[in-house]
């Protein structure tokens, strides 16, 4: 089992789902976590369940907020050694429809969030020689869907924000990797379902399996499974992983 004794990780978009899932593991495996997000009954309810989770509120979009949140982590946990951009949102529309506030909303937390979390993480990891930084990115980083054009250009982003600075910290001890999750069993998944229903007239178990369907297994990915990716890239013998886009998808995407 990997050992993270003496680590310090920062989650964002800890509080539920994917987020959540990762910090259990990594708490689970001796790190010290930081989970931050915007709802603190969210935060509070997981910190409840492991001695080694702690959190604070904070708001990816907004830089002094992101400064705050690896501040707070430094001053309670120490310098952080893990850093998960994971915080997202997603809405549907049709490309003629979507306005810029959509498409500003879009990039806002998907991409601008996640390159304020990696470069503020950044900072300890060149201290320390020794750094993981993973961004929690989608299958629409990889390929194109129908009515999400903002967040799939987000995603897409993401993975070349990832490449592009694995290649800047190549040789420094610090690596960059982004996961790819297919439609995982979350919140964002529940809504997405709702969507559907509401504009097709379709029912939910319809719904469910029309989104199910490109995931060749047949079924949803669980949050732990995208946990048990992380943990991969971040424990023993990971070094050589670096500037990657690790689809988990049931072979949705390769």
């Amino acid at each position: 089992m990997t050992d993270l004794t003496g680590k310090v990780a920062l989650i964002t978009g800890g509080g539920s789902g994917i987020g959540a899932a990762i910090a259990m593991q990594l708490a689970g495996a001796g790190a010290r976590v930081m989970i931050s997000g915007r709802r603190r009954e969210l935060l509070d309810d997981l910190c409840g369940k492991h001695k080694l989770i702690s959190a604070v509120t904070g708001d990816v979009t907004n830089e002094a907020s992101v400064a705050e949140m690896f501040d707070t982590a430094r001053k309670n946990l120490g310098p952080v050694d893990i850093v998960v951009a994971n915080a997202g949102a997603a809405e549907s529309a049709p490309i003629g429809k979507t306005d810029l506030a959509q498409w500003n909303r879009m990039l806002e937390v998907n991409l601008t969030g996640v390159f304020l979390t990696l470069k503020e993480g950044l900072g300890d990891m060149r201290k320390s020689g020794w750094g993981r930084m993973v961004s929690i990115a989608s299958t629409a980083g990889l390929k194109g869907y129908g009515y999400v054009a903002p967040y799939c250009a987000a995603k897409h982003g993401v993975i070349g924000l990832t490449r592009s600075l694995a290649v800047e910290t190549a040789g420094s001890g610090v690596t960059v990797n982004a996961i790819c999750p297919g439609f995982t069993e979350t919140r964002m998944l529940q809504e997405s379902i709702a969507n559907i229903t509401e504009k097709t007239g379709m029912n939910e178990d319809a719904a469910r399996q029309t989104l199910a369907d490109g995931n060749l297994t047949g079924r949803f990915v669980q949050p732990e499974e995208v946990a048990a990716s992380l943990m991969w890239l971040v424990g023993p013998n990971s070094a050589a992983i670096t500037g990657q886009a690790i689809s988990v998808s049931g072979g949705e995407t390769w």
